[in-house]
């Protein structure tokens, strides 16, 4: 009877470790698998939404072409109302170059959250609208905001978790130096 008494107790235990370590435990998932966050020199990974006209934009729609600040947001976080003007003056600065914002946010109510918000603060870079946040488990992000900075090639180039400052000098820099590189195919 001590071993059956010993099987039963440890039993439990035993399935609470096995549903931990297979993930089987508590997963809220829905059969949604998130990916790690890209790395630097990675190819960044391609996507499309709609605009606020309603037209859709690809990333790849860009390699080649652009260097690409992609910026994952919504209206309701306070770090991104803080960061947001720091893209539009980053936006104004090199808007004429070889460069382009694409900032997909992750409102829920899609447009109707998005386009006032837009026009409230005068931001005039590309917004691109992802209401399901399908772009959070594309990219593997963990909140908002959260920026990557994707070359001409389509690599990213530099990430960043959490609110930056766009009007920084080195970060500036940095990106007018990926505008700047000449496309190696070309013999630049």
């Amino acid at each position: 009877m001590k071993p059956l008494l010993k099987i039963l107790l440890w039993l439990p235990v035993v399935i609470l470790i096995v549903a931990a370590v297979t993930g089987k435990f508590g997963g809220t998932d829905k059969g949604k698998k998130r990916n790690l966050r890209p790395l630097i020199g990675e190819q960044a990974r391609d996507f499309t939404f709609v605009d606020l006209e309603g037209r859709e934009v690809s990333l790849s729609d860009f390699y080649g072409k652009k260097v690409v600040f992609l910026n994952v947001w919504a209206t309701w976080c306070p770090s991104c109302k803080d960061e947001l003007p720091t893209l539009q003056s980053l936006y104004e600065k090199f808007k004429g170059d070889d460069f382009e914002i694409l900032a997909v946010s992750i409102d829920a109510a899609g447009n109707k959250a998005v386009a006032p918000y837009m026009k409230k603060y005068g931001y005039t870079f590309k917004a691109l609208l992802d209401p399901a946040g399908s772009v959070q488990l594309l990219y593997g992000t963990t909140g908002v905001p959260e920026s990557f900075v994707v070359d001409k090639k389509g690599k990213v180039a530099f990430v960043e978790i959490g609110p930056g400052d766009w009007t920084d000098p080195r970060k500036q820099a940095f990106i007018r130096g990926l505008i700047n590189e000449q496309d190696l195919e070309a013999g630049g």
